[in-house]
């Protein structure tokens, strides 16, 4: 038996070997290799946050920073997977925070309304938020549910404002800084485990 998958290998990798040398290009002329964009091939994946806790981050992203004038929200920038690859790597009393803060968002509107926070209007997001405005001051409040959401509203306001959406949108904007070569800067996630 052993003998048999012996054979079967060997024939499989004479058989990829041939394919290859098939597809190589002569000598001298460059591989061109195809690439595509990450966010075109497939969904982000959650890397800290839990599905419900990503969904009601979504909701909130939505409620907080709603696209207008033609410029995304923080929904259409894709905030809410930025903010998760940002918890994921920060320390630990951050991600603690934001945690706590999505978790007691949910539990709110499930008292409140019997119903997941991602299910609620705005109306009803008032309702569970407004009590954790705070006017903004140099010192972040005491309160970790209120600076919980003094550091999200901060953060999501961020990342859409140097999003790729918003360098495309504001593209021809004259008050736009511009990077090198003409392009509108923006950040992208650098991924510390590859």
């Amino acid at each position: 038996m052993q003998r048999r998958r012996f054979m079967q290998a060997v024939t499989t990798a004479s058989t990829a070997a041939t394919a290859a040398a098939q597809q190589t290009p002569p000598a001298g002329e460059p591989i061109k290799i195809g690439t595509v964009s990450a966010d075109a091939a497939a969904e982000p994946v959650s890397r800290f946050f839990t599905s419900r806790q990503l969904a009601v981050l979504r909701h909130l992203s939505r409620l907080i920073l709603p696209a207008s004038n033609g410029r995304p929200g923080a929904a259409e920038a894709g905030a809410a997977e930025f903010l998760d690859f940002l918890i994921s790597v920060s320390p630990a009393p951050r991600q603690q925070l934001y945690r706590g803060g999505l978790d007691f968002v949910d539990a709110e509107a499930e008292r409140l309304f019997a119903k997941p926070f991602p299910e609620i209007d705005e109306q009803q997001a008032d309702k569970i938020l407004r009590p954790l405005l705070t006017p903004w001051t140099f010192d972040p409040p005491a309160n970790p549910r209120q600076r919980f959401l003094a550091e999200l509203r901060a953060d999501l306001r961020t990342a859409t404002m140097n999003s790729k959406e918003m360098a495309r949108a504001t593209a021809n904007s004259p008050r736009r800084r511009r990077g090198p070569g003409g392009a509108a800067p923006y950040w992208l996630p650098i991924d510390p485990t590859r």
